[in-house]
């Protein structure tokens, strides 16, 4: 068991913000969240082996479009929505999960631990940060016979805004009814969701994947001083990643549609320009003669030239100087939410393009 502190929460925002692919929340907001859990409490950091089998493990999130701005989570939503979930569960919640890695995603469950006591387990529903629920949830979106519970809370309270939910049922049911929830709070909402048996978890989930994050925000940080090259270097060095292009941004275009940002980024990169499509984060990336350069669930991420820090999606601007670097996937722990078949229709024609064909094959 890890007690952690403030280095670990920088270090797990700066990492975080690798695998957030160009979504997975904002900086200003992980270091909200981890500063006031600090101020709470200690949370706890265990690796899954460090729990018996039976122990109940749920997932803590965020839901919603990264560009909006009429949104309202406070640090204390996250806590509620987990209080929520435990009241209407039969069972102890032992420890908690984050669906995806990220800017904010990352310390999801901190300061549920810090107030509440329960354990931040490290593992994770996919490295890398993803559009949909589902996609976190383990393959569980796949099991027709498990029945889940999703709480929600949060919304932007001067809009009369603030919502409490509760649903039961099946997940993709439940994930959409959150979906909706998230766009009548004001476009993002703290949930809680997902109780199952921490054997389930380690069979299914990424084990280690805070750890890794925090290993490359931890060396980031320490590289910070050298300069944004040596950022980069470090972010490639410890992340196992490789540079697709370098260039000036000439389009970054997107539209929020359902709590989803969906669009493209147009990079000039001299001899060809990349084409990163976008739902939420950074979903493929495709040169002038749209040859496939990369598909989720590699790591695709854009880093500002100019620090070497990771950019969201609304943080790239035209005439920006960029890096695409991307995280190869066989580089990283598949999960079984990401191996699931099921979660990807609806992202295929969200996008209009084909991504289970790379993200299944062996």
């Amino acid at each position: 068991m890890r007690e952690l502190n403030w280095d670990d929460v920088r270090a797990a925002v700066r990492g975080g913000s690798v695998y957030a692919s160009g979504g997975g929340g904002w900086v200003d907001h992980g270091l909200e969240v981890g500063r006031r859990a600090l101020e709470l409490g200690v949370p706890k950091l265990v690796t899954i082996d460090e729990l018996a089998p039976d122990d109940i493990v749920i997932t803590c999130s965020a839901i919603g479009a990264p560009s909006s701005t009429g949104w309202q989570m406070l640090p204390e939503d996250y806590i509620r929505s987990v209080q929520l979930l435990q009241e209407n569960f039969d069972g102890k919640v032992v420890g908690s999960i984050t669906p995806q890695n990220g800017c904010s995603s990352s310390i999801n469950g901190w300061i549920a631990s810090a107030a509440l006591g329960t354990l931040v387990v490290d593992a994770v529903g996919d490295m890398r940060a993803h559009p949909t629920g589902k996609m976190g949830s383990l393959g569980l979106s796949g099991l027709s016979e498990y029945q889940t519970v999703q709480a929600a809370a949060g919304g932007n309270r001067a809009h009369g805004k603030y919502l409490e939910v509760v649903a039961r049922g099946s997940v993709a049911a439940t994930s959409n009814i959150l979906r909706t929830v998230s766009v009548e709070s004001g476009n993002f909402i703290t949930c809680a969701r997902h109780p199952i048996q921490a054997s389930y978890v380690q069979k299914t989930a990424a084990c280690g994947g805070i750890s890794q994050a925090m290993r490359v925000g931890q060396a980031m940080l320490e590289a910070e001083a050298r300069g944004s090259e040596a950022v980069i270097e470090a972010v490639l060095a410890t992340a196992q990643a490789e540079v697709i292009g370098r260039g000036r941004v000439q389009v970054n275009q997107y539209v929020t549609q359902g709590a989803f940002d969906l669009g493209h980024c147009l990079v000039d990169c001299g001899k060809t320009t990349l084409k990163l499509h976008t739902m939420n984060e950074w979903m493929a990336v495709e040169d002038s003669d749209q040859n496939r350069l990369s598909t989720f669930p590699d790591v695709i991420c854009v880093l500002d030239a100019r620090t070497g820090l990771p950019c969201n999606v609304f943080q790239v601007l035209v005439d920006m100087e960029v890096v695409v670097i991307m995280v190869h996937k066989r580089h990283l722990t598949l999960t079984a939410g990401v191996l699931d078949p099921t979660v990807y229709p609806e992202v295929e024609a969200a996008l209009n393009l084909s991504i289970a064909d790379y993200a299944l094959a062996k």
